[in-house]
């Protein structure tokens, strides 16, 4: 049975398991979600993903929710397939290492770039009103979180180590959204040179190109 990922072609999250099924090669049916007459949030839906968010994915019955939490099965489970996403030893640092990645990103990246998105994209689509003083927080926790990341990657090429995993795919949605925004946190070579050449690198891979502007399925 083909892979199912329910949700929205132009929701960050669906891209965010996206963009790992394509760089995988893995064949999957993508199923729009109803936005305008709220299904992800239907009773129907909330079997499925309970707190009424999306995406979900269906693997032959096995329903399994939340964005990271799916990429990193898609990794696992289709290992052999495409690019390997997972690290070619398995020894308990190396494993440690991407967890502490997967970590980064959730905690230290995606508020702030998420807030951003939020305030000054999605506010702005749905006809609200930007908060400037929620902007200033974010830009100012974001920028006093870029020392760290260049730190990390001043020791190691990615970001849960040093062999390309899915972890890096995380960061693509947001990272895209605020560099259209206008904000260089991730290229600015001058003050952040190992954070942009490895932005540069994970934008630039054809599965980010093939679903930045809305996540597809990928026929089998």
């Amino acid at each position: 049975m083909v892979l199912k990922l329910h949700g929205s072609s132009l929701a960050t999250c669906t891209r965010r398991v996206a963009v790992i099924l394509h760089e995988k090669q893995v064949p999957y049916e993508l199923i729009e979600v109803n936005w305008a007459v709220g299904e992800h949030k239907s009773a129907a839906w909330k079997q499925y993903q309970p707190f009424g968010q999306i995406p979900y994915l269906d693997d032959d019955g096995f329903i399994l929710f939340e964005s990271r939490a799916i990429a990193k099965y898609i990794a696992t489970k289709y290992a052999s397939s495409g690019t390997p996403l997972l690290p070619s030893k398995n020894d308990l640092q190396t494993l440690a290492l991407i967890d502490q990645g997967a970590s980064i990103e959730n905690n230290n990246f995606n508020p702030s770039a998420e807030g951003l998105t939020w305030e000054l994209m999605f506010k702005k689509l749905k006809g609200e009103e930007t908060d400037p003083k929620a902007v200033e927080n974010f830009e100012n926790t974001l920028q006093a979180k870029m020392e760290g990341f260049e730190a990390v990657l001043s020791r190691q090429k990615y970001i849960g180590g040093n062999e390309l995993t899915y972890v890096d795919f995380l960061f693509c949605p947001y990272g895209e959204a605020i560099t259209a925004l206008g904000y260089d946190y991730l290229t600015n070579e001058t003050k952040y040179p190992h954070v942009a050449h490895w932005w540069k690198e994970i934008s630039s891979r054809d599965s980010w190109q093939a679903v930045k502007d809305g996540a597809k399925g990928l026929p089998a």
